[in-house]
C-alpha cells in the first residue's frame, strides 16, 4: 500500500516537471489546497477504506452497486448470464446433433409406430455423442474455456461487490433495502462525508462532485469528446445507401481495449496517461505503434469472426425469435443508437441521467420519424397487406370449417409468415387522421436531448435532416442487422479506416489531457472550462449583447454544438452544491442576467426577437405540466399579455401541483436525476424568484415547496437548453449580418470598372458601365463626401 502511494506521488511530480500538457493543470478544490498535498489520517480514524489506490474502479463499482440494487440482484444477474451462455451452447449442440429430424418431420416411418413420441425424436446420449464431429468438439472446448474465464471474472467481480456491500453498510450506513429509496445525489453526499473522515483519497482533504464524476467517467468523457470533434465514429460509404455511421457493440468493445484498458493502450493504469503520449517528439512513433495495435486487433477479429458471428446469430435468435413472432411490429420500433448516446451525452453525465433524458425524448422522436410519409412505401405496404391478409383469412376460414387443414404440410408456416408480413406492413401505413408539424416535434426532441446541428434549424421537414436523425434514432431491425454484421465489418473498419486515424488519436490525447490534483489525467473537455473550450457564439455579455465573454478557444480547441456550455449548466443543475470555477460561474450568472433582461423587456416586435419567450413558448408546448410552471413568471405588461395569450390566462403556482406533470418518480427513485428537492441555481428559479436589480418585475411563487420537485429541474434544463440555443442563433445571425454588411459595403465601394464581368463586355457597353452612379447616397452603406459641401 505504501509503495503504491509513493509511486503515484512520484508519477504526479514527474508529470509536473515534464510540463507536457498544453492546457494548465487544474485544482478544482480552490486555492486553499496545496498541489499534491497528502493528508495524513489520525491512527484512530484509519479503516480498511483509507487510501484506496484505484479510486476509479472503487467509485465505478460503488455507482453500479447503487444502480443495480445491491449484492443479491448483482449476483443473480451475473449467475444467470453464465447460465444463459452455457444454455445457448448446450441447446445449440443438442439440437444440431441429438435430434432425429427425419422422424420429427415424418420423413422417416418408424416400424410398429402409429404416433411419434419425444423419445423417438431425441437420440440416446451415447449415439448423440458419437454424432458430434471433431470440429464441433473443438468449438465446444473453446466455449468451455471461455465460460471458465467468464466464471473466474464473475467470482472476482462478486468479491469486489461483496466488499462494496460492507462499504455501504459500515461506512455509508446504507442497507440494500434502502438503495431504491435513495438517489445517487444522496449517496454521493454521504461519500463526501466519509472522505473527510477516512481519507479514501489522500491527496485531497475533500472530494467534490466533479472529482467523483471524473473518476467514474474518465474514459467515457474521452469518447464523448472524440465524437464531438468528429474523430469517432467511423463513417462508411455504402452503395445505394450513402454515408452510414458504424458504431456497434463489437466495435465499441475493441475501442475500449485499444484506447483505454488494453495492455498497449495509451493509459498505463486507470488514472494516468503514459508519459510518452505527453511528448510531441514521440507522436509519430506512438502513432505507428498504435496503428500496428489496431491492425493486430483487426486480424484477431478476422480470425475469430466465424465464432463471433455464430454466437451473434444464436444469441439474436434465442433472444428475439419468440418476441418477433408474437409482436412483429417490434422490428419497426426505434431505439437510440450507440452513436446517438455518445452524441447526446453531456460531459460528466452518468448513465442513469442520460437514460432519463433520452426516455423523455423517445415519444416526440418517434412521432417526428412517423411524421414522414412515403407515398410509394404506403401504396406498396397497403397492397401487400391486402394480399397476405387475404391468404391468411382464407386459411383461417378453411381451418374453422375443418381443422385438419392445419395438419397439411407448411400451412402453419404460411399462416405465420402471412401474419408477420401483415403486421410489418400495417406498421408502415401511417395514420391518416394524425397531422404533425416536424419542426415542432424536433424542437420537443431538442428540449430533452439538448443537441442538434445548427443547420437542422428550420429544415426539420427535409429528407436530409430526417436521414441524419435516423442515424441517431435507429429502427430496431437496423440495429439488429448492424450487430449481426459487426463481426464481419469490425475487422474491415479497424484495418482500413480507424488505423489511418492513429496520429490524430495520439495528438488528441496529448492536446486534450490535463492533470487534476487528486484525480489524475482527465480529458480537458470534461473540466467544462468555457474559456478554454467554450464557443464564443454560445456566450453573450449581458452589458453589450453582441460582445462575447473572453475566450482562449479556437476552432480546434472549442467544443462543438455548445457541448461545454450545456454540459456545465446540466452539471450545476444536477449537483447544486458544487462550486464552479470563476469563469464557469461567470458564464452561468451572465446567462441568467441576460435572460432576466429579456424577461423584463418582453416579446417586443415578435417573440423571435426575444430568446427567452421563444424558449418558453417551445417548452410550454411539451405539455400541461410544463406550461403551468411558467405561469409564475410575471414581467412587464407586454410580456404579461404574451403569457396570458400563450397559457390561457394567469395561473397561480399552486395549480402546478394538481396539473398533469411530466413525472418520472414512479417506483424506485435511485435513477432520478439530481436532488429530489430541485435546484435554486437554475434559470427557472431566477425567473420565478426574481432579481433585486429588476425591482418588482418578477413575482415570488406562493409556495417555495411547490418548486422543490425534480420535474421543476427537468423543465429548468429544457428551458435553459432552448434559451441558450436561441441566444446562440441570435449571435450567429448578428455575425452573418455583420459579414454581409461588410461584404456589401466593400462591393459598393469598389471602382465600378473593377466589378466582375465588366472586362468581358463590348466596348460601347463597357464605356457606359464606367459612368458613375447618379445617386450613390440612395444606398445606405455609401457616404459621399460631396454631399456635405
Amino acid at each position: 500500500m505504501l509503495t503504491a502511494e509513493t509511486q503515484f506521488t512520484d508519477k504526479m511530480t514527474t508529470t509536473l516537471e515534464h510540463g507536457y500538457q498544453p492546457i494548465q493543470s487544474y485544482d478544482i478544490e480552490g486555492p486553499e489546497e496545496t498541489p499534491h498535498e497528502i493528508h495524513v489520517v489520525p491512527e484512530g480514524s484509519k479503516s480498511r477504506w483509507n487510501h484506496i489506490v484505484d479510486l476509479d474502479s472503487f467509485f465505478t463499482r460503488m455507482y453500479q452497486y447503487h444502480q443495480k440494487n445491491g449484492i443479491v440482484c448483482i449476483a443473480l444477474n451475473e449467475i444467470f448470464l453464465l447460465g444463459q451462455f452455457a444454455f445457448i451452447v448446450m441447446l445449440s449442440t443438442y439440437m444440431w446433433h441429438c435430434v432425429d429430424y427425419p422422424v420429427l418431420f415424418k420423413n422417416k416411418i418408424l416400424p410398429n409406430k402409429t404416433k411419434v413420441e419425444l423419445s423417438d425424436v431425441f437420440l440416446p446420449l451415447d449415439e448423440c455423442t458419437n454424432e458430434i464431429s471433431s470440429f464441433a468438439w473443438f468449438v465446444i472446448s473453446l466455449a468451455f474455456i471461455f465460460w471458465c474465464i467468464m466464471t473466474l471474472r464473475t467470482l472476482l467481480r462478486l468479491g469486489h461487490y461483496w466488499e462494496m456491500k460492507h462499504f455501504y453498510s459500515a461506512a455509508l450506513k446504507i442497507t440494500d433495502d434502502e438503495l431504491q429509496n435513495l438517489t445517487w445525489h444522496q449517496v454521493q453526499q454521504k461519500v463526501r462525508e466519509v472522505q473527510k473522515e477516512q481519507q479514501m483519497c489522500i491527496h485531497k482533504s475533500d472530494l467534490s462532485e466533479l472529482d467523483i464524476y471524473h473518476r467514474i467517467l474518465r474514459f467515457k468523457n474521452y469518447k464523448i469528446a472524440m465524437v464531438n470533434k468528429s474523430l469517432l465514429p467511423v463513417k462508411l460509404q455504402v452503395p445505394f445507401v450513402g454515408e452510414v455511421i458504424f458504431m456497434t457493440q463489437g466495435l465499441k468493445f475493441n475501442l475500449d481495449i485499444l484506447l483505454f484498458s488494453g495492455p498497449w493502450a495509451p493509459f498505463e493504469n486507470n488514472w494516468h496517461l503514459k508519459e510518452d503520449y505527453k511528448k510531441v517528439a514521440k507522436r509519430k512513433d506512438l502513432a505507428e505503434a498504435l496503428s500496428r495495435s489496431i491492425l493486430y486487433a483487426g486480424i484477431i477479429n478476422l480470425i475469430l469472426c466465424p465464432a463471433i458471428l455464430l454466437w451473434q446469430i444464436l444469441h439474436t435468435f434465442f433472444s428475439y425469435a419468440e418476441v418477433i413472432k408474437r409482436n412483429p411490429s417490434l422490428l419497426g420500433m426505434r431505439s437510440w443508437s450507440f452513436y446517438g448516446r455518445l452524441y447526446f451525452r453531456h460531459f460528466n453525465e452518468l448513465d442513469h441521467e442520460l437514460h432519463a433524458r433520452l426516455t423523455r425524448a423517445y415519444r416526440p422522436a418517434a412521432k417526428y420519424m412517423d411524421s414522414f410519409i412515403s407515398p410509394l412505401g404506403t401504396i406498396i405496404a397497403q397492397n401487400l397487406a391486402f394480399v397476405v391478409g387475404s391468404i391468411g383469412a382464407v386459411i383461417l376460414a378453411l381451418s374453422a370449417y375443418d381443422q385438419d387443414v392445419l395438419l397439411v404440410d407448411h400451412v402453419l408456416t404460411i399462416l405465420s409468415i402471412c401474419g408477420l408480413v401483415y403486421a410489418t406492413c400495417r406498421s408502415m401505413i401511417p395514420d391518416q387522421n394524425m397531422v404533425w408539424c416536424p419542426e415542432a416535434l424536433l424542437t420537443k426532441v431538442l428540449a430533452h436531448v439538448h443537441y442538434q446541428p445548427d443547420y437542422w434549424r428550420g429544415q426539420a421537414h427535409t429528407h436530409n435532416v430526417r436521414q441524419e436523425f435516423a442515424q441517431l434514432f435507429q429502427l430496431r431491425a437496423v440495429s439488429l442487422l448492424e450487430e449481426l454484421l459487426s463481426p464481419i465489418l469490425t475487422p474491415y473498419v479497424l484495418c482500413f479506416h480507424l488505423r489511418h486515424k492513429a496520429l490524430d488519436i495520439v495528438d488528441f490525447f496529448r492536446n486534450f489531457t490535463v492533470e487534476v490534483v487528486g484525480v489524475g489525467d482527465v480529458c480537458s473537455f470534461a473540466q467544462m472550462d468555457v474559456r478554454k473550450h467554450g464557443n464564443a457564439t454560445w456566450q453573450t455579455s449581458v452589458h453589450s449583447g453582441d460582445e462575447p465573454l473572453p475566450s482562449d478557444a479556437n476552432q480546434y480547441t472549442q467544443a462543438e454544438d455548445g457541448k461545454t456550455e450545456l454540459s456545465l449548466v446540466h452539471f450545476t443543475l444536477t449537483n447544486p452544491m458544487w462550486q464552479p470555477p470563476a469563469d464557469a460561474d461567470k458564464f452561468v450568472q451572465t446567462f441568467k442576467q441576460q435572460a432576466l433582461k429579456d424577461a423584463a423587456a418582453g416579446p417586443v416586435a415578435g417573440q423571435m426577437n426575444n430568446p427567452l419567450f421563444a424558449s418558453i413558448n417551445s417548452v410550454s408546448s411539451l405539455g400541461t405540466g410544463y406550461s403551468t410552471i411558467f405561469s409564475s413568471i410575471r414581467v412587464g405588461p407586454q410580456a404579461q399579455l404574451f403569457r396570458s395569450e400563450m397559457m390561457g390566462g394567469p395561473t397561480s403556482m399552486s395549480s402546478y401541483v394538481s396539473a398533469e406533470k411530466p413525472s418520472k418518480l414512479r417506483g424506485c427513485i435511485n435513477r432520478s436525476e439530481g436532488p429530489l428537492e430541485g435546484s435554486d441555481r437554475g434559470l427557472l428559479f431566477s425567473l420565478t424568484q426574481g432579481n433585486t436589480s429588476l425591482g418588482n418585475s418578477m413575482m415570488i411563487p406562493e409556495s417555495r415547496t411547490d418548486m422543490q420537485n425534480s420535474d421543476f429541474a427537468t423543465t429548468d434544463m429544457c428551458l435553459t437548453t432552448l434559451c441558450l440555443r436561441e441566444m446562440h442563433q441570435r449571435q450567429v445571425r448578428r455575425r452573418v449580418g455583420n459579414i454581409l454588411e461588410t461584404s456589401n459595403r466593400s462591393m459598393w465601394q469598389r471602382p465600378h470598372q473593377d466589378m466582375p464581368g465588366i472586362s468581358e463586355l463590348p466596348d460601347e457597353q463597357r464605356s457606359a458601365e464606367r459612368l458613375p452612379l447618379l445617386k450613390p447616397r440612395t444606398n445606405p452603406f455609401i457616404t459621399d463626401a460631396t454631399d456635405n459641401s
